[in-house]
């Protein structure tokens, strides 16, 4: 459940959630942000996710709504990971981010690294990539955190490919990187939008049987609430895996 979308605010993420578990069986695994107005705020809405049975977050910095200034009361995840584990113990399971090519505000990959660490450190028991689309920068990543012993599952993120503006400003915001192959095929569909998301299909479907071949955890889907494109994507690696 993602928070944030459109400028609303974790209250409106809580509803959502509440709306939900009342309605379904299903895990449910909200954000939670940095983004948060006050401590109180905060404290409220995870006792309600409590109270409701949801024992999975993902923690995150995020990006500050429209109309709120000022800091909240957190500047970083590894503070917001800290302080739910001070406030509720162990009862949470918390993913944070991680950028296996590279977030757009790091100085390197060095920091890149050294802020996961800190967030691991402050009781992440999983986290969940940035979106790729080169399996290598996922594997050398692993590599890199197993060396420096961050050893919580690494889930990759996958981005389905269903519209190629869509795609490119998205990429260019958040340091994710489309190969240029991909690029030139994809501009080259120009408006053929049932040619872009065949190709995109095949493009994933592909990453993904990789990056599962490879010894990846999982995956993490990221929908953009295009259902029918996570779905196909699903029937083709079920039917890759059997």
């Amino acid at each position: 459940m993602t928070f944030g979308a459109g400028g609303s605010t974790l209250e409106a993420t809580r509803e959502a959630v509440e709306a939900l578990a009342a309605q379904t069986d299903v895990p449910l695994a909200p954000h939670i942000s940095c983004m948060a107005q006050s401590e109180e705020m905060l404290q409220r809405i995870l006792t309600a996710y409590r109270e409701m049975g949801v024992s999975r977050l993902v923690v995150l910095r995020g990006d500050r709504p429209e109309g709120l200034s000022g800091p909240g009361p957190f500047q970083y995840a590894n503070e917001l990971v800290a302080y739910i584990r001070r406030e509720f113990g162990e009862y949470f399971h918390i993913e944070v981010a991680c950028y296996p090519e590279f977030h757009p505000e790091s100085e390197s990959p060095q920091s890149e690294l050294y802020y996961f660490k800190q967030k691991v450190a402050a009781g992440a028991n999983g986290a969940v990539t940035q979106y790729f689309y080169n399996a290598d920068s996922y594997f050398s990543f692993v590599d890199e955190c197993q060396r420096l012993a961050i050893d919580v599952p690494i889930t990759p993120g996958i981005m389905p490919i269903t519209n190629y503006r869509q795609l490119s400003r998205f990429s260019s915001m958040c340091g994710a990187e489309i190969p240029r192959w991909i690029q030139r095929r994809l501009q080259g569909y120009g408006d053929d939008g049932a040619s872009i998301r065949a190709f995109g299909l095949d493009v994933v479907t592909s990453l993904c049987e990789r990056l599962l071949d490879g010894g990846a955890p999982g995956l993490h889907i990221y929908t953009l609430n295009r259902a029918n494109a996570s779905f196909l994507l699903w029937q083709r690696l079920r039917a890759h895996s059997q």
